[in-house]
């Protein structure tokens, strides 16, 4: 079991404020509020084995929605979570930089392996680093590093055997972010989330691109039905699905703006974020915390940054109603 703090624990909650009437306004995670409508599932994938064609056509649609090149080494897992615990073995006790503050399951997951593991403040500081992982568009903060500076840093450490991993699980709200078209490329992997940006983060679905070499030791060692039979039909509809893909990307934007004049209005500090989050700022962040906990909200605190607290969003015009009453 993961020591590492995260959102949506609503049994933790409850246990320390109780079940609230009205039910949880949950905005303690960067999950759409508002997901992908599941479409009809054949009954053959929920009583047969996953089929082998249907997965191949999942990664071609991946590759597809990604913009990643056509023969892109590939492979999907119950969701992106596995990937991180398997990407230690590619370089067992390899000294890892992570460029933080960051998702905490990267460090913990390569420390566990017994890799020497830094949190850094800065890709200037990883020249020692056989091993870099950063996020980008990054948790919490939505900080996005340059593209050419990627690719500079995965050819350098490619020339000695190292890695570069970018989780990209934030860029489908910002596609211009990515760099998986250069999926591929030597001393480059790349994560892909599916869960986050189609709402749809209970049916465990996530990517890895790289060479080939890496891609087929991760599928190697997740075996041969990884991914269930729904999942897969699931990913196919939404990861083509470019119509909804587009409609969502503007609802965000406008729902994160939303969001954010809220908070600036009652005294928050706006430091950054992503269209599926918000990070602010404020001296009494832990007191704030709590009230909405006691009012049923549950928001992202961060407890070696106190005076931090992310908010994912509100579902609806309602959810935002709810969170600006127990603001004010």
């Amino acid at each position: 079991m993961s020591m590492v703090p995260h959102g949506g624990d609503l049994a933790a909650a409850e246990a320390r404020w109780g079940r609230p009437a009205e039910g949880w306004l949950d905005l303690s995670t960067g999950i759409n509020p508002v997901p992908y409508p599941i479409p009809a599932i054949a009954p053959a994938a929920w009583h047969r084995l996953p089929q082998h064609d249907r997965l191949r056509e999942l990664l071609e649609t991946a590759r597809v929605c990604y913009g990643a090149p056509a023969d892109a080494p590939i492979v999907a897992a119950p969701g992106t979570q596995i990937l991180i615990q398997l990407l230690p073995r590619l370089r067992p006790g390899a000294r890892v930089a992570i460029l933080g503050p960051t998702y905490g399951e990267h460090a913990a997951c390569w420390a566990a392996e017994g890799a020497a593991v830094a949190t850094l403040g800065s890709l200037d500081e990883t020249a020692a680093a056989e091993v870099v992982v950063l996020v980008s568009p990054n948790n919490p903060d939505g900080r996005i590093v340059d593209s050419e500076r990627l690719l500079a840093l995965a050819d350098g450490l490619a020339a000695r055997g190292g890695l570069l991993v970018v989780d990209e699980a934030f860029a489908e709200v910002t596609p211009g972010a990515s760099i998986a078209a250069e999926a591929g490329r030597p001393g480059l992997l790349i994560l892909r989330s599916f869960g986050k940006f189609f709402g749809l983060a209970g049916i465990r679905l996530g990517f890895a691109l790289g060479a080939a070499a890496e891609i087929s030791r991760l599928a190697q060692w997740l075996g041969p039905w990884a991914v269930p039979g729904p999942a897969i039909e699931i990913g196919i509809a939404a990861l083509s699905d470019r119509g909804w893909q587009d409609e969502t990307r503007a609802r965000l934007l406008a729902a994160a703006k939303r969001l954010t004049d809220l908070l600036l209005a009652h005294g928050f500090a706006d430091r950054g974020g992503t269209d599926l989050f918000r990070l602010v700022e404020h001296p009494e962040a832990a007191r704030l915390w709590d009230r909405l906990g006691r009012a049923g909200i549950l928001v992202r605190p961060f407890p070696d940054r106190p005076t931090l607290l992310r908010f994912g969003l509100p579902g609806d015009e309602a959810g935002l109603a709810r969170l600006a009453a127990a603001l004010g």
